[in-house]
């Protein structure tokens, strides 16, 4: 289950990468800011996920 959770973050962090980056080459602003949003929404599933490994072991 923590994998798949862990696994679902990472892919959110590179779809806001991706999106980011589109965002920027196109000139869209407000594309740019959801893939910087959806890079936050990743990174905090992944610290949420290596705290829960910390205090299983």
């Amino acid at each position: 289950m923590a994998r798949e959770k862990k696994a679902r973050a990472k892919k959110e962090q590179l779809k806001g990468k991706v999106e980011e980056a589109v965002g920027r080459a196109t000139g869209d602003e407000r594309m740019e800011a959801r893939g910087r949003g959806k890079q936050v929404k990743g990174d905090a599933g992944q610290a949420k996920e290596k705290a829960k490994d910390v205090f299983k072991h």
